[in-house]
């Protein structure tokens, strides 16, 4: 696996409306019981900070930073908490894979939907490991993007999976990195026994999720990063991105539509 990686997804409006949804019940539950008022806690790829202050809010005597490499995003973050009144949290440009911390300075050190984009995910997991305190938790919880499932099935969705894999691939991440995380902890030198594993899953049903994960999608398809890469590449033409954005609007309009992402998810102990 390369080094390097290219953020896929990049940061169109149709990227950042999905982000902006998840919040810490539904995208680090797994997380949530271990968490006490006092902790300390390393938010990295914190986006525009949904989970980053919900965190703090669970942590009222303790304190939250909300890194992420992209210094635009963090305005928003900075105005999440302050619409919230969270005076322990605050948001800074850093990289994940060279932590511009102290060793032992946090008590869990959290990630989503990350290490399937960086280059070296072992190597973050160490970085992640060398800044926490001894009894501390590491987290993370990644998409496994080969088992998106929905229904009706379509051809041309199956398509945009395979599509997705390969893009991604080509960029230096990983896309199947739920799969993975046991594995990399492990390499990253945490013994097996204390490295808790599970999974979890999004799912979209209702009339008001389907037409917002379709549309969302359907612009995604067609107007984030990973069209531009795509077409780059040669791996799709513009008439099958189109293709694929239609299945999507068209999936959307199923009353019995359904879609779901499994996440494999890793609880790290130090």
């Amino acid at each position: 696996m390369s080094k390097t990686a290219h953020y896929i997804n990049g940061h169109h409006e149709s990227v950042l409306r999905s982000h902006t949804w998840r919040t810490a019940q539904n995208s680090a539950g797994y997380l949530l019981s271990s968490l006490k008022p006092d902790m300390h806690i390393l938010d990295i790829g914190c986006g525009h900070g949904t989970i980053t202050v919900d965190f703090a809010a669970l942590v009222p005597q303790g304190s939250v930073i909300g890194l992420d490499s992209v210094d635009g995003v963090l305005e928003q973050a900075r105005a999440n908490a302050s619409a919230r009144g969270l005076q322990n949290v605050k948001f800074v440009v850093g990289d994940a894979l060279k932590l511009d911390f102290p060793d032992d300075t946090f008590d869990v050190v959290h990630a989503h939907q990350v290490l399937q984009h960086v280059g070296d995910p072992v190597g973050m997991l160490r970085e992640m490991r060398r800044v926490t305190k001894h009894g501390g938790i590491i987290a993370s919880r990644d998409l496994d993007f080969a088992n998106l499932t929905f229904f009706p099935e379509s051809e041309t969705l199956e398509g945009h999976k395979d599509l997705h894999i390969r893009t991604a691939h080509a960029l230096g991440g990983e896309p199947l990195a739920g799969r993975r995380l046991v594995s990399w902890a492990m390499k990253a030198g945490f013994e097996r026994s204390a490295i808790t594993a599970s999974a979890s899953a999004w799912c979209y049903s209702t009339p008001e999720e389907r037409a917002w994960w379709g549309g969302l999608w359907a612009d995604r398809v067609l107007k984030s990063s990973f069209a531009t890469y795509a077409l780059e590449a040669g791996f799709a033409t513009q008439e099958e991105l189109e293709k694929i954005a239609q299945a999507y609007r068209e999936w959307a309009a199923h009353e019995d539509g359904w879609f779901g992402m499994m996440h494999g998810e890793v609880l790290c102990r130090v």
